[in-house]
This record gives structure tokens, C-alpha cells and sequence, in this order.
């Protein structure tokens, strides 16, 4: 696989937030998101590793805790093999993906996070819909939110594919786009059940960083 960056930091998304937890950041992407904030792995520089050597560098930290992210992981054959692996050695393993790709070729025991890509970030036609059948307990969808219509069509999908109970929700304002403030009212005066998200990252190392 090729490999941008990998280190350690605090989760800064997801239900993780907070966490500590080493990150493999895998290089190159297939879609170009308006608001993209590591833009750096979309182009596919990045160094080859094998899946042993991504083991060696990952337990250089203490935290039981990992995430496979990009760029687009599941572009790398070897991803589903290092997230097995990892869990078989007693990793908690995250992987976020943008939802254009199988997420069933990640071993059931991934905590499989799909960035389903609002009409907002230019690229929502290219989500594979098979994949909001293949969700399950533990998977968490997110939505990152740029304006009202894209909160209005991520309302839509989440009702007409009954998200809600099948996998954890979690709606993030674009940062530097989108007041927070704002998309927490609509979720509130529409009672929606989801969570609401914020780059805690963003806000410990500013608004610049790529570690999460």
C-alpha cells in the first residue's frame, strides 16, 4: 500500500473523539471534495509499505487504538489485511471511508466509518448505494454539512434509509463554511436523531492541522 504519514494524536471525529490513537494515512483518493482539508493524499505521493512495516511503525506507540484513513484507504489492496491483523493483535481499528467503494472487503470488526459526500462537497453522486444496505452495528455514517440543502438532502437519506438504529449518525458543519451554531438549531427543531460533530483537532492545534 502506499502511506502518506502515520502518527499518533487524539481522535479529533467520530463517536472515538477524545481518544488517543495512532492514524495510517494512506496516499491517493478517487474523488476531490470542495472542502477536502488533507488535500495533499489525493494525488498518490506517498511511500510503499508492506503491511508488516506498517505493523513495525504502528506499535512504536502505546495506544490501542487505530485508524485507517486517506485519501481513500480501500483503494489499497493490503488495507483489509493490516486492519484483520490489527484486531486479531487486540487493536480497536477505525476505518473512515467515502462510501464509493465496498466497505464489506473490511472485516466485520472494523469500526467502518462512511463519509456519505453531500451535494455540497461536489461528489454525492458517487456513492456506491449498496453500501447503506451493508451497514451494521458498530458502522457510523457522516455527513459533512456545507449549507441548508446539504442538511436537508442528508435528512432525506437518513429517513428514506431508515439510518437511525442501523448505524451511529453524525452530521459535521464544514469547517470555516458552516456556524456550527446553525446546523445544531435545525438538528434541534427537527428533533433528528443524530449526533452533532465538530473537528475537536481543529480546535486544540488549529484550524491548518491534519493530525486528528
Amino acid at each position: 500500500m502506499k502511506v502518506l504519514e502515520i502518527f499518533e494524536s487524539i481522535q479529533g471525529e467520530s463517536t472515538w473523539a477524545g481518544t488517543p490513537c495512532v492514524f495510517v494515512r494512506t496516499a491517493g483518493c478517487n474523488l476531490a471534495c470542495s472542502y477536502c482539508d488533507t488535500p495533499q493524499a489525493r494525488n498518490g505521493s506517498g511511500v510503499e509499505m508492506s503491511v508488516d512495516e506498517v505493523l513495525e511503525c504502528i506499535k512504536r506507540y502505546p495506544v490501542r487504538v487505530a485508524e485507517i484513513t486517506g485519501g481513500e484507504p480501500l483503494l489499497h489492496d493490503d488495507v483489509p489485511e493490516l486492519a484483520r491483523r490489527l484486531l486479531d493483535e487486540g487493536y480497536a481499528v477505525l476505518c473512515e471511508t467515502n462510501g464509493s467503494l465496498n466497505i464489506d472487503l473490511l472485516d466485520r470488526r472494523v469500526n467502518r466509518i462512511m463519509d456519505i459526500k453531500t451535494p455540497g462537497s461536489g461528489m454525492a453522486e458517487f456513492l456506491d448505494p449498496a453500501n447503506l444496505a451493508r451497514l451494521g452495528p458498530g458502522d457510523e455514517v457522516k455527513f459533512v454539512i456545507c449549507d441548508r440543502g446539504d442538511y436537508e438532502w442528508a435528512r432525506r437519506m437518513v429517513h428514506e434509509h431508515d439510518l437511525v438504529g442501523r448505524a451511529e449518525i453524525l452530521m459535521s458543519p464544514a469547517h470555516g463554511i458552516l456556524d456550527p451554531r446553525e446546523l445544531a438549531e435545525w438538528i434541534l427543531a427537527d428533533g433528528l436523531d443524530v449526533r452533532l460533530q465538530l473537528q475537536i483537532h481543529k480546535y486544540i492545534w488549529g484550524p491548518n492541522a491534519q493530525r486528528r
